[in-house]
């Protein structure tokens, strides 16, 4: 790289950082100053303007903060005080980030679930929740219905729509509620920046979903973080159509609009044959992406809307570079700032001179004042490999380790965890680099250049990614396993052609008069879409370590290509069921002839 263009990189990586270090630095875990504060501040500036827009109906800041205001004296209404927790099942909708806002202001947190989840595993999240109340809509009361017998305690429904039995009518409720702010010196005496603010669940390599607990700091540094780090300002229009219940939609990206006195163009869900249309209609500027969403862009035609929209930045994380190109090449998209951070972690990086394939750049100059590490790592133990001296040793320019933040007192730097305790401490290592240190585990594996650049290169584990959601291997097996005939199962991800994430296959020890077509019946009732096995395949027996553990190297090594195993394969046919895998339909999959 010639010393123009070095310099040209490190002014545009400086100014990035610069912007970013200047929303957060203020954020402090004993500060009086919470996230309720920081919106309630945006509205007294930006009152007017729009806040949001969602399916032709557009609020104001103002009527924003007035309904989130609503939701606040509904929950002093009940007696819900501070430390309590609402649970809110429902998908995007206008008033969704209003409902966790209103309840911030007086204390209370929001457990924001998945609305996808149905079954054991959505009974799991509203029971870890520990709320006594959940609020959802015509779309997800029929879920909640259905799960009401696997909850641990009695948890009242409020419906945002038509009512029966025990349900409550919350739009009635609301009605009787004030919309003007509640008293800050009596709702939030007391309360500081390392209160609980949020659940978001994260399904982890354990099974279940766990509950990662998001204090009002950990929700400043996303909303502040991309505030600054994407530069929007009040002409910028964000299109949205990433899960709010999930910290890229939910957080980052309505934290870059609304603390900028931009607007949100939010949508229900992701559209492949809308999003340009829409992006063009709407007049957008920005949308935030997840990896597999750019993906399902650049796989379809050319089309009229593809380059007349005004999009000057995208951002998210997950971007493979071949998509990459084609955002920046066919799509001309003004420009791509990729991110990494978990949602419970205390590592982040964000690549603000925007080198394609990478997640973010520390300079050598700039590493001691960086919380990260990258530690060499056994993978079959899946664990960092220790030294004689029993400390971690960092991994060399190029080599691939697991990634690890240093846990310290500061924002930045902290580690809240989950609502579990003992789900909380396995993820912290401790002893790394000296006696008494602890450093957070991301089960993540990257690779640092010589020039600093970092690259994700996989999950540790069995967890793989599929539809933009973490898919646990644990988690679906339980529930494959509840199956008539299923004696075993053996859960893993495997690639699909060029497709971003893996799909899920499961291998199956079965009986002999085994009902496929039953079996995928069930799947459905059990499973939600994302975590349904795309593949099945069934084994006489299924090979075991000497510890008694499930193998999974050579399974994923032979994916479902008939060619590498005698063992009857199955794909999961959109239209038909599952069918069984021949030479000629393995071709078709690869190379992409099925929408997946």
């Amino acid at each position: 790289m010639r010393l123009r263009q070095k310099i040209k990189r490190e002014i545009r990586f400086l100014k990035g950082l610069s912007r970013t270090l200047k929303r957060v630095k203020s954020i402090a875990p004993d500060s009086a100053n919470l996230i309720c504060d920081d919106l309630e501040a945006a509205v007294d500036k930006w009152r007017d303007r729009p806040a949001i827009s969602f399916e032709g109906k557009t609020v104001t800041y103002a009527e924003l903060d007035a309904i989130a205001n609503r939701y606040a004296h509904w929950a002093k209404g009940l007696g819900l005080t501070r430390g309590q927790t609402v649970a809110l099942f429902m998908p995007n909708r206008l008033d969704y980030l209003a409902i966790w806002y209103g309840l911030t202001k007086v204390g209370v947190a929001t457990a924001l679930i998945n609305n996808q989840l149905t079954g054991a595993a959505l009974a799991h999240c509203l029971n870890i929740s520990q709320a006594m109340h959940c609020i959802v809509d015509a779309e997800t009361s029929p879920c909640f219905e259905e799960v009401k017998g696997l909850l641990e305690r009695h948890m009242q429904q409020w419906v945002l729509g038509p009512v029966h039995g025990d349900q409550r009518d919350l739009v009635k409720a609301l009605k009787s509620c004030s919309q003007l702010r509640p008293d800050r010196e009596t709702a939030r005496d007391g309360l500081t920046a390392k209160d609980t603010a949020l659940y978001i669940y994260t399904s982890g390599t354990t099974g279940l979903p766990k509950a990662a607990r998001i204090t009002h700091m950990r929700a400043q540094l996303y909303m502040r973080g991309f505030a600054g780090s994407t530069g929007a300002n009040q002409s910028d229009r964000i299109y949205v159509t990433l899960p709010l219940y999930h910290a890229t939609g939910g957080l980052c990206a309505m934290g870059a609009a609304l603390l900028n006195g931009a607007s949100v163009v939010l949508r229900k869900k992701f559209s492949v044959t809308h999003f340009w249309p829409d992006v063009v209609k709407e007049n957008c500027t920005m949308f935030v992406y997840i990896g597999e969403l750019c993906r399902y862009l650049a796989n379809q035609p050319d089309g009229e809307f593809d380059r007349a929209h005004k999009i000057r930045l995208i951002f998210g994380n997950g971007l493979r570079p071949d998509v990459w190109d084609q955002m920046l090449d066919r799509f001309k998209v003004g420009g791509v700032l990729e991110f990494y951070g978990a949602t419970e972690g205390n590592v982040s990086f964000f690549n603000f001179d925007g080198k394609r394939g990478a997640i973010g750049r520390i300079p050598g100059y700039l590493r001691s004042k960086f919380n990260f590490r990258i530690v060499k790592f056994d993978v079959e133990a899946e664990m960092p490999v220790r030294s004689p001296d029993g400390r971690c040793i960092e991994a060399a320019a190029g080599e691939v380790g697991e990634c690890i933040g240093h846990i310290g007192g500061d924002a930045r730097s902290n580690f809240v965890g989950y609502a579990d305790k003992a789900a909380t401490e396995k993820k912290v290592l401790h002893d790394v680099f000296e006696k008494g240190d602890a450093w957070f585990r991301t089960g993540d594996l990257m690779r640092v250049d010589r020039d600093g650049y970092i690259y994700f290169v996989d999950r540790i584990g069995d967890t793989f990614r599929w539809k933009g959601e973490n898919v646990a291997t644990s988690e679906v097996a339980e529930r494959l396993a509840g199956f008539e005939g299923v004696q075993e199962v053996n859960v893993y991800g495997v690639k699909v052609g060029d497709l971003d994430g893996k799909a899920g296959m499961a291998a199956l020890v079965t009986e002999d008069d085994f009902d496929m077509e039953a079996f995928g019946q069930h799947v459905d009732q059990h499973l939600p879409s994302y975590a349904r096995p795309l593949f099945v395949r069934l084994q006489k027996a299924i090979e075991t370590t000497g510890t008694f553990k499930y193998r999974k190297i050579d399974l994923v090594t032979d994916g479902f290509d008939p060619t590498r195993t005698k063992d009857p394969l199955y794909f999961r046919d959109p239209g038909k069921g599952y069918v069984k895998i021949t030479k000629a339909l393995y071709g078709k999959i690869e190379s992409g002839q099925y929408k997946l």
